[in-house]
């Protein structure tokens, strides 16, 4: 079943024949392309193509990321076939994995996370903000591949209400193991929300993946 199929797609910043980096931005439980492009804005976007794809219903799995995978099917399945849409369309544009950039915020960061962790190469990189790995237990041995290097940012509350510090942690995890180059900052006391330091982390990573 594809649930996220034909959705629309908010696409800005440089056109595809001219970007030296694309990013691939995937909005939260509740929220939109548009509100999740709103975080470019912040960014340097003068040679980046931003691609938003937008749920249907806004969602892009019914339940909680922590719930077993089966619980969010076939929504799950169709969300990460819909970002991998999105990558096959702009390396047939000419713009190679390993500057391909996925950022995502809360169950965008999740689906991020979940999609590189499932489909291992150099990326540009894969930031995550408020999120981790998908289903129930995360088995950092299940998981097989190679990042290469990719650079891997997670960055979250360490009292967030929705994402517990342990996901992310394991998540780091996986990802090491998987290859990436992986930095984590779990922030003292703040709310589900993006902060200014994710925000420098992300232009540092943008800035490696155009050199």
């Amino acid at each position: 079943m594809k649930i996220h199929e034909d959705r629309p797609v908010l696409r800005f910043g440089a056109e595809l024949h001219n970007a030296e980096i694309a990013m691939i931005m995937l909005h939260g439980r509740g929220a939109s392309a548009r509100d999740i492009a709103a975080l470019a804005e912040l960014l340097p976007g003068g040679n980046c193509a931003f691609l938003a794809p937008e749920a249907q219903g806004n969602t892009w799995y019914p339940e909680s990321f922590l719930m077993p995978r089966s619980v969010n099917e076939p929504h799950l399945s169709s969300a990460l076939d819909e970002v991998h849409r999105l990558v096959r369309e702009l390396e047939d544009a000419g713009i190679p994995a390993e500057r391909i950039l996925f950022l995502g915020f809360s169950q965008g960061a999740c689906l991020s996370t979940e999609y590189a962790a499932r489909r291992p190469r150099r990326y540009g990189g894969v930031l995550a903000l408020a999120g981790g790995l998908i289903g129930e237990r995360i088995e950092p041995t299940a998981f097989s591949g190679d990042l290469e290097g990719t650079p891997v940012f997670f960055g979250c509350s360490d009292q967030d209400p929705f994402i517990p510090r342990e996901r992310v942690e394991v998540s780091a995890e996986v990802m090491r193991r998987l290859g990436g180059e992986v930095t984590m900052r779990l922030y003292p006391g703040l709310p589900h929300t993006v902060n200014e330091d994710e925000i420098e982390q992300v232009r540092a990573v943008m800035a490696k993946a155009q050199r």
